[in-house]
């Protein structure tokens, strides 16, 4: 009750794209395609996976834990932005727009950590091939997925819980494609100040220092494949390194511009693009990047195909 007498607001306005009314049905389109491809893409990773027990190795576990994660970041955002373009305007509850903003933070930061945990994976098996049954045994592999989905819990339980708790009297429209946190704290009736220490905080913390990390791993692998004596091996080496470096930046760079400075003077639509990048693109291209281009997923897929194929002729 003393959170409703401080806070007139019972729903907020979702504006996306309306700035640009002549592009709706293309973006529509686009996007639509955009979050089926991500859905089929990881949904058969999570599937391949799941049924092959040659691929039950902390690799492709991670793989999986990632595909989840992908899809459910893009179903929080996608259906809701589809809304959003098919109308124009649309209303989302109070109650709704802080759930959106919960499971954003919460698959967003999971991905943080799984990212930086899958890193640490790949330096284990190219620098220590030897001993990486030791390194990354299956009590290592649980404790670092667990630890990245409680961590992805804990950011956005303090966060959206400190977010809620400040009055919000209006105006009430939300210039973004989603409730994200840097928006919607822009509509707050309050002092933001200290809000905005943490947040800066916590990013350089949750996604600054995952990220350094990950940059430390793949500089060791990297000398670890100019080592290499096969100049195929490093050349296929050298083309994982840069697909992965690529999906990572494209996480990290985005999240840390969007969440590193609230208040920042990036435009609102400036905002939208990177919001749109690693809630977009990076579910789109892992799949790509780290399953679909790998020969022991295409020998798995084909395995599984020809089976269910066998299955009907017999």
């Amino acid at each position: 009750m003393k959170r409703q007498n401080q806070s007139s607001v019972v729903e907020f306005i979702l504006l996306g794209f309306s700035n640009f009314p002549e592009l709706q049905e293309q973006l529509f389109g686009v996007f639509l395609v955009v979050y089926l491809g991500t859905l089929m893409g990881n949904a058969i990773i999570i599937v391949i996976i799941s049924l092959e027990q040659s691929l039950h190795v902390p690799m492709y576990l991670f793989l999986q834990n990632l595909s989840v994660v992908d899809v459910s970041f893009s179903a929080v955002i996608m259906p809701e932005m589809l809304v959003v373009l098919s109308t124009e305007k649309t209303s989302i509850s109070f109650v709704s727009c802080f759930a959106q903003m919960y499971f954003i933070l919460f698959f967003g930061g999971t991905e943080c950590f799984l990212l930086g945990a899958m890193a640490y994976d790949r330096f284990a098996a190219i620098c220590h091939p030897l001993s990486y049954p030791m390194i990354m045994n299956k009590r290592v592999f649980m404790k670092l997925v667990m630890f990245s989905w409680v961590a992805g819990i804990m950011v956005a339980t303090v966060q959206t819980t400190w977010v809620f708790s400040f009055p919000f009297c209006g105006p009430n429209e939300i210039n973004h494609i989603s409730c994200e946190t840097p928006a919607v704290l822009e509509l707050a009736c309050a002092d933001t100040f200290l809000f905005e220490i943490y947040a800066f905080t916590g990013t350089i913390l949750i996604v600054m220092v995952p990220f350094v990390l990950i940059l430390l791993s793949y500089i060791r692998i990297l000398f670890a494949i100019l080592k290499m004596p096969s100049a195929t091996g490093r050349q296929k080496a050298f083309s994982t390194c840069a697909s992965h470096l690529t999906s990572v930046t494209l996480f990290y760079g985005t999240a840390n511009m969007t969440y590193i400075q609230p208040k920042s003077g990036y435009s609102p639509e400036t905002k939208k693009v990177m919001s749109l990048s690693y809630s977009l693109l990076t579910p789109l291209l892992n799949p790509l990047i780290y399953s679909l281009r790998n020969s022991e997923m295409k020998r798995a897929l084909m395995k599984l195909w020809r089976r269910k194929v066998d299955s009907h002729i017999f």
